[in-house]
């Protein structure tokens, strides 16, 4: 902070600050486990930033690469290792030459550190690679930020699709009944079982228990 001004580095971890505060709430309310939304693995993978990095900014230490070429070399080469052809290899610098549309000198300069990227050649690999813009310039909070936000909506989508779930069972006994006996799933193991004799004697229950409760008539 300076002149009472706040860096970009400064907003960036306050608003990553905010994110993990949120993706935390959102994470215990729907029971789903914190090493899962913020696996550090899956989290370097999706913004670029190093592993150990992202666990330091996930336990509030200030981390990160301040000289935006060294970024782009360690998300280049994030990318170059974890988005393969459908084989399973690497691209050449010639392959992401030609889907740059670049010339293949360029690309071995950018790729060897050896040539400053500009815009043009950051959003050409950016979109050769399928990834959102941004992906190898943004500051390590900003990009750790970006990754979390989009675990936040996944989060908020499965959190309207349970209470649209339970608006309806409140209305419907019968739909309240197949979420409180986890009716759906038993039926799903009786298809497994081994004989005809165990599945009628599972289907005889179901079916005792679907009597119990009428739909309302409509």
């Amino acid at each position: 902070m300076s002149d009472g001004f706040e860096s970009p580095d400064d907003a960036a971890t306050v608003v990553l600050t905010a994110v993990v505060a949120r993706v935390t709430a959102l994470a215990d309310r729907l029971g789903v486990p914190h090493a899962q939304v913020f696996d550090t693995g899956r989290l370097s993978v999706a913004s670029g930033v190093p592993e150990p990095v992202v666990k330091a900014l996930l336990s509030g230490r200030p981390a990160g690469e301040p000289d935006v070429q060294a970024r782009f070399l360690q998300r280049l080469d994030l990318l170059r290792r974890t988005r393969l052809k459908p084989g399973g290899r690497k691209y050449t610098q010639q392959e992401i030459a030609d889907g740059a549309g670049m010339s293949r000198q360029q690309a071995g300069a950018l790729i060897n550190g050896d040539r400053r990227p500009t815009m043009e050649h950051c959003d050409a690999i950016q979109r050769f690679f399928r990834v959102h813009a941004g992906f190898l310039t943004a500051e390590d909070p900003e990009a750790l930020a970006g990754a979390l936000q989009r675990t936040e909506q996944e989060l908020l989508h499965k959190l309207a699709d349970r209470e649209r779930e339970a608006a309806a069972a409140a209305h419907d006994p019968l739909e309240r009944l197949l979420q409180d006996h986890g009716v759906r799933g038993i039926a799903w193991r009786a298809a497994q079982l081994p004989t005809d004799q165990h599945r009628d004697k599972v289907a005889e229950w179901l079916d005792m228990l679907l009597e119990s409760v009428k739909r309302p008539e409509s």
